[in-house]
Formats: structure tokens, sequence, C-alpha cells
């Protein structure tokens, strides 16, 4: 048995990197804490929505900005495993099976890899870590803007409903107006009616922007994963237009925007696989290392050995040629978002000018030139000096500046928000 054992333990010995020093186990590597499951703070039922507020919620709650910022850890993972060596082989084989005239030989394998294949992988590695990390602030940019743009929609609701409320108290008014001339013998019953129907049209406007207002509301409550909103109303101020840089100061810009680094990344990372495949061109090389124990001869030898594959069949040309093929084409995609991008910035910034300088004129004259039409109307069906359909015309161009300045404002919003997730703002 001690014969049989020697080989073993000359083995064993030589599978340290220097002989006669014990081999210490290798430190442990700390990982990055797990992310906690995202959970967004409780919002009481009755309490008011700030801009802030929203932002804060879901960055806590969003599963989507979550899984990126898990991707980024898993990445760690990627380069702790990237700069591991090779393991070596432990193997050991027995000729004959008579102890008189049997031989045993122990040895390692120790493969050594060539051609800078370590090397390569911990650029990929990184390329990846780097990759993440941009996808991460743009998610968490997309998200800014989206709740941004969500929660001055549900401003915007909450306008319309406000307003549509006030239309049905001004159609209330009116067909009270009309009743009582009718009554009074002023005016013909079809006044009435008509007065009336303004009525019924005026609720229905209050049932459908009571609709959107709610479906504004579910739409914010789940970017941090609510199903049903736990606030009672938001809180903002409308009338502060936005505003951004101008045209060129934007597309400047562009070029440190998470979207267009991350497409840049992937390139980058496109080629780093290059250099992974092309580096697998390159065949490793096993050093044997041992000892045999030949019984019948009763002596101990030495083995040593070399074992080099031969590139005669498999040089990895497919791998190497669809990695070139794929760094192109990433090369490709960043071009194209490039050029998606400074379009998109482009035509945000143009909405924005149009939006914004159309918000103002309704505002400074259209609005309150409405707002005296109406007045003078009102007055003067009260005093008979005017018709109710008058009235009903004043109403009607009052109602609609309203709702196109409600509409302006939205696109106004949406195109600084637009702006914001591209630059990552």
């Amino acid at each position: 048995m001690r014969r049989l054992l020697l080989p073993l333990g000359l083995a064993a010995v030589l599978s340290s990197p220097f002989p006669g020093v014990a081999q210490t186990a290798p430190p442990a590597v700390a990982l990055p804490p797990a992310a906690a499951p995202p959970g967004a703070p409780q919002l009481a039922a009755s309490q008011t929505l700030t801009l802030d507020a929203a932002l804060a919620l879901a960055e806590a709650g969003s599963f989507t900005l979550s899984a990126a910022g898990k991707e980024l850890d898993a990445t760690e993972g990627d380069l702790i495993q990237s700069r591991v060596i090779p393991n070596p082989e432990l193997a050991v084989s027995m000729e004959d099976t008579r102890k008189a005239s049997r031989s045993t030989t122990g040895q390692v394998n120790l493969p050594i890899e060539l051609g800078g294949k370590r090397a390569a992988r911990i650029g990929l590695a990184e390329r990846g870590r780097e990759l993440a990390q941009a996808e991460l602030g743009s998610t968490r940019a997309e998200l800014r803007a989206a709740v941004i743009a969500r929660f001055f929609g549900v401003l915007v609701a909450q306008e319309r409903v406000r307003l549509a409320e006030g239309s049905v108290g001004i159609a209330s008014q009116a067909a009270d107006a009309a009743g009582r001339r009718v009554a009074a013998g002023k005016v013909a019953p079809l006044e009435a009616t008509r007065a009336r129907v303004e009525q019924a049209n005026a609720e229905l406007e209050l049932a459908e922007a009571t609709g959107v207002l709610q479906s504004a509301r579910q739409s914010l409550a789940a970017l941090w994963g609510d199903s049903v909103p736990r606030f009672a109303q938001a809180q903002g101020d409308l009338d502060a237009l936005p505003s951004r840089p101008a045209p060129a100061a934007l597309q400047a810009a562009l070029e440190d925007s998470p979207l267009l680094e991350a497409s840049r990344l992937a390139a980058e990372r496109r080629r780093a696989e290059v250099a992974v495949q092309r580096s697998r061109q390159y065949p490793d090389v096993t050093v044997s290392l041992g000892a045999k124990r030949d019984n019948e001869a009763n002596r101990n030898m030495a083995v040593l050995g070399v074992a080099i594959p031969l590139p005669l069949f498999d040089r990895n040309q497919g791998n190497l040629y669809a990695a070139l093929r794929r760094a192109d084409g990433a090369q490709d995609a960043h071009a194209a978002a490039r050029v998606r991008l400074r379009g998109e910035l482009q035509q945000a910034s143009t909405q924005l000018s149009v939006s914004r300088a159309a918000a103002q004129t309704l505002q400074a004259s259209v609005l309150p030139a409405a707002e005296q039409a109406y007045a003078a109307a009102s007055r003067g069906f009260e005093a008979g000096k005017f018709n109710f359909l008058d009235v009903l015309d004043a109403q009607r161009t009052l109602f609609q500046a309203r709702i196109r300045y409600l509409d302006v404002l939205a696109r106004t919003y949406d195109a600084a928000a637009s702006i914001d997730r591209i630059l990552g703002h």
C-alpha cells in the first residue's frame, strides 16, 4: 500500500506552485450585496402628491430600475470569473493488476492558456460592466422622464375635470335662466330645450374628463407598482412653462446621453468579443508532472509530458467570423442610434418651442378675451339684449379656448420630458 501511495503523494507535491510550500486557500472574494426587493413607501389615500414625492416613489418601487441594478451586480460576478485561471487536473493510471508486475502513475496536468485568452476575457467582462452601468443610467433617465410626463398628465386631467365641472355649472345656470325667460314669456320654449341639450353635453364632457383623469392617475401609480392610486390629487404649477436650452446646445449635450453611451459601449463589447474569439485560435498547452512506480523493477520514475493540440480543422474560424460581423453590426447600430436620437431631440425641441409659444399666446390674450366675451354675453342675456344662442356661442368659445390651452400645456410638458429622457437628465 505504501508503494501505491508514493506516486499519488509525489503528484500532490508537484501540484503545488512552489514545491515544499503548503498550498494556502485563496482569499474569500466579497460579492456585492444583493439589492433589496423594491418596495415603495406607502402613500396615504388622502395625501397630496408632489412631483418630488412621485419621483421618490418611482425610484424606490420600480421593478424595471431594480432589474437594471441587479444586472449591474451580476456583471461583477462575470468580472470575477474572467480573472480565474484554469484548474489543474490530477490523473492516476495503473498498468497490470498483478502486484508483482504492476506499475502505477500519478500526475498533475497543468493547462497553460496562450494567445491572451485571460486578458481578452477580462476585457469583455469590463465592457459588459460598463454597458450595464450605462443601461442603468438610461433606465433611470427614462423612468424619471416617464414620471414627469405622467405627473403633468394628471395635472392636466385634473384641470380638465375642473373645467368640465365649471362648464356644467355654467350650463345649469344658463338652463335655469332660459327656463325663467320662457316662463316669463320673453323667449320661445325652444331656447329652454337648447339650454338643456347644452347642459347634457356638458355633463357628458365631465364624465369623459373624469374617466381620463382616472386613467392618468392609474398610469402614474403603475410606475411604482401600485395598481390602485393611493393619492388624493397631484399638486403642481401648470402655468410655470418648462424651458430648455437652444437646439445647438441640446445637440452638443447628446454626446453625453446615457442612451448614446449605451449604444457605444454595446459596440465596444462586440469588439471585445472579437478579441476573445481571436484568442481562441491559439491552442492551449498542457504540461504534465508526476511520478511512476514500477513494482517489477522496484523503482520510482519521474513523468514529464507536454500536450499541444494541432489546429488542423477547428481554428475557431466560424466563431471569429460571426463575432466580426456582429461587431460591424453593432457599430452600424450605434451610428443609427445617433441619427435617431438627433432627430428625436430636434423634433422634441421644435415641439417645445412651438407649444410654449402657443401656450403663452393663449394665456396672455386668447383666454382673457374669451372670458370677457362670455361675461358680456351672459350679462346681455340677463338684461334681454342678447338671445340664448349668443350665450351658447360665447360659452363654446371659452370652453374650446381652455381645452386648447390644456392640450398645448400637455404637449409642452411631453416635449420637455422627451428632451430629458434623450439627454438622461
